[in-house]
Formats: C-alpha cells, sequence, structure tokens
C-alpha cells in the first residue's frame, strides 16, 4: 500500500501556527502584540474600503494575511546547525543567503548566518545564527565549546524522524505530526534553564550577551516570531501608547498623520503588495476616492477607543519599553523591509552551575519584533539604498539625541535621506531599482501577432502589459544588528581572539551540507520567467534580442534549478 506524504508548505504552517502559541504561552506580552497588531491592521483596511470602493476583508481573512510569521533561533555547534537545516527541509524551506554578522562594522556580532524560507511564495522565514566560537580568545573559545559539546538538542526520535523524511520523500501524517511537536515542544522551546554562571557573566560583562545566550542554555530556543504589520508608524505608535509611554494625543496625532499618508498613496500596487489574495483585476475593478479629514478622524477614533479596551493595557505586563526608531528605508520609501520591536524581557532563568548548586536569576534576550515588507531591489536599486542609509547613519552619529528629542525633525531627517528613491511603483520600475512580474493583459492577448515593438516600456504604455513588484522575501544585516543592539544595550563587539576569524559562504555551507540560495538570483529568475512566458503569449519571443533572450533564459533556468532542488 502506497504511503500518501503530508504536503511540506502545509507542514510549515502548521509548524509555524504551533511556535505562534508555544511562544505567546512563553511571552504574554508577544500575544497581546498580536492583538495591537489586529486592530492597526484592522483600521488600514477600515481606510483602504474608504479609499478603494469595493473593497472589503473579513477579521478572519485579515488574520491570514498578517498570520505569516519570521522567527530567528541562534545555534551553538556546527553539527547543530546542520541538524536544523535538515530539520527545515522537510518544511520545505531552504537556506537563502549569507550574511556575515561580524562584519558590519560597529554593530558587529560574533556570529554568521542564513534564513531558512521557502524559495517560491514564501510566508515564513527563520534567522538562523551560528556562534563563531573563534571569535574568542583561546581559553573563552575552549569554555564555550566545552558547555555546548554537553548538551542534545535534537532528540534521536527527532533525528530519526528527519532521516526518514529524506530517505523516503516525505512524512505522513503521523510522523508529520511527530516531527511538528518536537520543534514546539524541544526543539524551539524556551526551558529557562542554563548552566555555567561564571561563563555567562564573563560573557555579558565583555559584551558578548548574544554568545552568552547561545553558550549557556541547555537547548537554543526562539529569540523572537515577527508578525507583519500593513503600516508600521500606526503599530509603533499603537504599541507606546498600550506600553504606557505616550498620551493618548500623541497616539491620535501619529495615527492620524500615519492613515493620511497612507490613504495619499494607496494604489493598485500597494493594494496587490498587501493582500496577494486579490488578484489584479480584482483590484483594477475597485472604485478610487478621497479619505476625507473627517472619515480619518473617524477612524482614528475608532482605532483609538479600541487600544483604550482593558485586554490591550500592555501597561501591567512587565516589559522594557519599544524602540526609539524605526531600522530600514524611510517610511515613504517602498522597498526591502522595516523593522521595529518592543524592547528584550528579563526573564527568570535557574543556572546549574558546574558544582551542581542551582542559582536563580535573570537573562535578557528576546524581543517582540515587527516588520513590514516592500518591493525587492535590484543590485542598482540595493546599491542606492546602501547609499542613503549611509547618509542617514552619518546624520544619526552627529546628532543621536534628535530622535528622543524631536522625532519630527528626526523623521524629516531620515526622509530626506532617501530623497533619491522614487515613491510608486511604477517610477521604481522604470528606474530599474526593482524588481517585477510581468504578464499580458487582455488588450495584450488580443493583439498578440499584429505588435510591432518588443521594447517592454513601450508595452507597458501602450497597455499591452501590466506588472506587479515583487516582495522582498529576506533580511538585512545592518538593520539586525541595529536591532540586536538597541535590544541588548550593546551595540556591536570586538573580536578577542589572536585574528579576527574570515567566515565565507563556502564555510557555512559545508556546515550546512547543502547550498545555500542566493535571493537575488531568485528575483531575478521569477522577473526573466515572467517576462519570457509575456512576451511567448504575445508572440513577440523570436523578435527579442538574441543576447537579452539568452540572459532571460538563463535566469529563469536557475531559479527552476533551485526549485527542483527545494522539491
Amino acid at each position: 500500500m502506497s504511503t500518501t506524504f503530508v504536503d511540506r508548505t502545509d507542514m510549515q504552517h502548521r509548524l509555524f501556527a504551533e511556535l505562534s502559541r508555544m511562544f505567546g504561552q512563553e511571552v504574554p506580552l508577544y500575544d497581546k502584540s498580536l492583538l495591537v497588531n489586529r486592530a492597526c491592521n484592522r483600521a488600514v483596511c477600515d481606510l483602504l474600503a474608504v479609499v478603494h470602493p469595493g473593497f472589503s476583508i473579513t477579521d478572519e481573512l485579515i488574520e491570514k494575511t498578517s498570520g505569516e510569521r519570521h522567527g530567528a533561533i541562534r545555534i551553538g555547534r556546527p553539527d547543530e546547525y546542520r541538524w536544523i537545516g535538515r530539520f527545515f527541509a522537510c518544511f520545505a524551506m531552504e537556506p537563502h543567503n549569507f550574511y556575515d554578522m561580524a562584519n558590519v562594522g560597529a554593530k558587529s556580532q560574533p556570529i554568521i548566518a542564513t534564513a531558512f524560507r521557502s524559495t517560491i511564495n514564501p510566508e515564513h522565514r527563520v534567522f538562523t545564527s551560528l556562534l563563531l566560537t573563534d571569535y574568542f580568545d583561546d581559553a573563552t573559545k575552549q569554555r564555550i565549546e566545552a558547555l555546548l559539546a554537553t548538551r542534545q538538542v535534537f532528540s534521536d526520535a527527532a533525528k530519526a524522524l528527519i532521516e526518514k523524511a529524506e530517505a523516503q520523500g516525505g512524512l505522513d501524517r503521523h510522523d508529520a505530526d511527530s516531527l511538528i511537536r518536537a520543534g514546539a515542544d524541544h526543539i524551539f522551546k524556551w526551558t529557562g534553564q542554563a548552566r555555567d554562571h561564571d561563563l555567562y557573566k564573563h560573557l555579558c560583562d565583555a559584551g558578548f550577551k548574544i554568545a552568552a545566550d547561545i553558550a549557556c542554555f541547555r537547548s537554543h530556543h526562539l529569540n523572537h516570531l515577527t508578525p507583519n504589520t500593513f503600516c508600521m508608524d500606526l503599530y509603533t505608535a499603537a504599541m507606546r501608547f498600550c506600553m504606557g509611554e505616550s498620551d493618548e494625543a500623541m497616539l491620535r496625532n501619529r495615527a492620524m498623520v500615519s492613515l493620511t499618508r497612507l490613504a495619499a498613496r494607496s494604489d493598485a500596487h500597494a493594494m496587490r503588495l498587501l493582500f496577494r489574495h486579490l488578484t489584479p483585476d480584482a483590484i483594477a475593478a475597485f472604485g478610487r476616492a478621497d479619505a476625507t479629514p473627517a472619515d480619518i478622524a473617524r477612524l482614528v477614533n475608532a482605532f483609538a477607543e479600541r487600544l483604550k479596551q482593558p485586554d490591550l493595557d500592555l501597561s501591567r505586563l512587565p516589559h522594557a519599553g519599544f524602540k526609539d526608531s524605526t531600522e530600514g528605508p524611510s517610511e515613504d520609501t517602498p522597498v526591502l523591509l522595516r523593522q521595529d520591536a518592543y524592547k528584550a524581557l528579563t526573564e527568570p532563568v535557574t543556572f546549574t552551575n558546574p558544582d551542581g548548586a542551582a542559582l536563580d536569576t535573570v537573562h535578557t534576550a528576546r524581543f517582540g519584533e515587527i516588520e513590514q515588507r516592500g518591493y525587492a531591489t535590484t543590485p542598482k536599486g540595493r546599491t542606492l539604498y546602501d547609499d542613503c542609509l549611509a547618509e542617514v547613519e552619518k546624520a544619526k552619529a552627529a546628532d543621536p539625541g534628535l530622535v528622543t528629542r524631536d522625532f519630527d525633525t528626526y523623521e524629516r531627517m531620515y526622509a530626506a535621506a532617501f530623497d533619491r528613491f522614487p515613491k510608486t511603483l511604477p517610477e521604481l520600475v522604470a528606474a530599474g531599482l526593482v524588481h517585477a512580474r510581468y504578464e499580458p493583459t487582455r488588450a495584450g492577448i488580443d493583439a498578440a501577432g499584429s505588435i510591432s515593438t518588443t521594447d517592454l516600456t513601450r508595452l507597458i504604455a501602450d497597455g499591452l502589459v501590466r506588472f506587479e513588484g515583487l516582495r522582498y522575501e529576506d533580511f538585512l544585516p545592518v538593520s539586525a544588528a541595529g536591532i540586536f543592539a538597541s535590544n541588548l544595550n550593546q551595540y556591536g563587539t570586538r573580536t578577542t581572539a589572536a585574528e579576527k576569524p574570515v567566515y565565507t559562504q563556502a564555510d557555512l555551507e559545508e556546515i550546512l551540507g547543502r547550498p545555500i540560495v542566493d535571493a537575488a538570483s531568485v528575483y531575478r529568475g521569477l522577473e526573466a520567467e515572467s517576462l519570457l512566458r509575456t512576451y511567448e503569449r504575445l508572440g513577440l519571443l523570436d523578435g527579442l534580442d538574441t543576447e537579452a533572450r539568452r540572459t532571460l533564459e538563463a535566469d529563469a533556468a536557475a531559479l527552476g534549478a533551485h526549485a527542483l532542488a527545494a522539491g
């Protein structure tokens, strides 16, 4: 009798649902932050229903649309890292990009990383770090490695399930359930149990708080589990209010500003970026109307009243406050990724020392991140982003207290640094700054065989081809380092080794036992695949320049190879 395997993407959704349930039990503030985000996303949708008459969405669909998660986990040993890679492969998640966090300037940390996600249509992703023990002097390195050598994070049963999935190409329902339980009940679970407080204190005092978090606990654990928000600035204002850090007048002011900006900028492309369940035709069928100040004031009032309800009084929960500023591009520049967070919580921990004595103390590491995703940049766009961010960092260094002293001026400074970026998708695409997916329109299909040009700009202008932006699905190392720094109150570390270690992508691939996907090639491949299909349907494929066609076919083939390797 043949075995029916569970779809690996369905397994992935179930895994992250369980991890979210687990993390909510461990960190009540996380569960409450999800409620705040739900209120924010509902307010955004209510505004969009005014701006785009005909649009409506249920609470259940909002929950599904904003239900994707990205997490972060820190691994201590290379063999554990290989096992975590094999674990994620069971859930259709492959390593994407190499991140050298030991070389991000003043914010450097003793880790390298990759992000596990699905290659096509990803919804969940996990930034997975590996501790660099040779970042430390020999004596500290030996102490860390000796302690890590004595733990077992992956049980024999979990390893057997992973090997079984690899051998037979999948898992049946019972085995899939067992592997998901292994993840939620052990592999990713916080235990509050640590060892060797002397080593822990030594690392923390030397500024290596991340290393202490990795080395001294009996198991690795989720560092954070991040939802996505439809409007970052609305969410940050809401969290500061609910946590008791701002008053109602400030909340209402920031909400009015955020929703007014959103109403002015929302177009069909912005709707497609937020709501992937809506087809371009469905979005095109919506009307377009102006949201009046009275409309927005009404929505702000309902939003404020919701946040004042007792279930969203986050000030009653232990917390360390919210970050002062958002990481990533300016709020009017819809590229890459914006991130923010409530600061790391101080949680009780019991240490067992080498002599067997127990010590009850506390540990600060896990924080509550939030994200808002924009469009995936081309190499040209990424270079421009890095230049703009460098300008921001220079201005921040010149006046580090500006963000808390005068946020409005800080926000204007930040936006000015990104003035070189266009602010709409058509402008971004025309400038070659972001990737897009193309398809022929009905008019284009009807005209197939009689079209005289292969010029993409002309085809779009003539209404024969349309496009949507590709969403960015990966991470920003400098932003991640900024999140680490703000949450741990520790702005980078320098190696204590005699010679700073140098790690490459090939080193991490050897540890993983599998290649790391270049995410940039995925975006190129998705764009190329759509262009080839579009030209073919318009009867223009044979009219393409030979070199241009060869490049598109090579990029599409690379995407196909990634998808095939992922199974």
